[in-house]
């Protein structure tokens, strides 16, 4: 006689993820509800999809109910929880994925469901919202998209974001997201080769930058622009152009005197004699300058 034998058989997905999907924020048959945003908009889910789908949402719910004298009470918090730092929308994605494995997204909540997903350890919602960032990326958002990148460590996205500005990077800088860059992260746009735009519009550029940051950080132009400075190419511009400099550097002093020395210095050896070789090299979109067969790409 046969021994018994047993399969795993897979019954219509669609139509259970739609049947999962009729209980996203449905009041009926809930047992937990969060407040959500400064809207206090209420929001319905069950503990038992919440607790299985997220070890963040576990934790949360197994806390015993605020004023409860038994930490260890069998009964289940039932909320409000209240989440005031996060949009109902971003809140109602991440609610969504967790019952259906799927997620709607727009432009307006990409990078705030983004940062929702790592905060909640979301690895595929995260890697979800990377995917649907990289292909509607846009010259506007691409700044916004590398800050996020850049602090949750998203490796692949930080390179599309940079492979994005380096090929309309005049367009980029002119826009408010590149004026909100870290410093941290402006410098390391700074130090690609293949930026797409004149390296006197790139100081321009830098100025803007420093002045918006030193006004919200309530920081000098000097402290605040130390980082980035140090990424641009003084010695790819002509003498008149480096008069000019010196003439807006008085004002706001964004450029270290003695960046701006080396500069001349380089001029007058007709070499990049003791500056560091890659602010020698010019970029992608430098516009040449007679002077620039006279700098040495590998002098050290």
């Amino acid at each position: 006689m046969a021994g018994p034998c047993s399969a795993r058989l897979q019954g219509d997905v669609a139509a259970f993820t739609a049947a999962l999907r009729t209980l996203v924020n449905n009041p009926q048959f809930s047992d937990v509800m969060f407040v959500v945003g400064q809207e206090q908009q209420k929001v319905f889910a069950h503990r038992c999809v919440l607790a299985c789908r997220c070890q963040a949402f576990r934790g949360m719910l197994s806390q015993a109910p605020v004023g409860s004298q038994d930490s260890s009470s069998s009964v289940p918090p039932q909320g409000p929880f209240v989440l005031g730092n996060v949009q109902p929308e971003v809140f109602l994605a991440v609610i969504e994925f967790l019952y259906t494995n799927s997620v709607t997204l727009n432009n307006h909540i990409a990078l705030e469901v983004l940062t929702s997903s790592v905060e909640y350890g979301l690895q595929d919602l995260c890697k979800l919202c990377v995917k649907f960032i990289k292909d509607t990326l846009s010259v506007e958002q691409v700044c916004e998209a590398l800050q996020a990148a850049v602090t949750y460590g998203q490796v692949d996205l930080q390179q599309h974001c940079l492979a994005f500005i380096e090929g309309c990077t005049a367009a980029v800088v002119q826009t408010q997201g590149f004026r909100e860059l870290s410093d941290v992260v402006l410098a390391r746009v700074l130090r690609s080769d293949r930026l797409a735009v004149d390296e006197l519009d790139l100081v321009q550029a830098v100025r803007e930058w420093a002045q918006v940051s030193s006004a919200v950080l309530e920081r000098p132009v000097p402290e605040v622009a130390a980082l980035p400075v140090r990424e641009l190419r003084l010695p790819l511009l002509a003498p008149s152009e480096l008069v000019t400099l010196e003439s807006y550097n008085q004002q706001d002093l964004l450029i270290p005197v003695e960046n701006i020395a080396a500069a001349w210095r380089a001029h007058a050896l007709r070499k990049g004699s003791g500056v560091p070789s890659r602010l020698c090299r010019p970029r992608r979109g430098t516009r040449p300058r007679d002077h620039h067969r006279h700098l040495e790409p590998h002098a050290k």
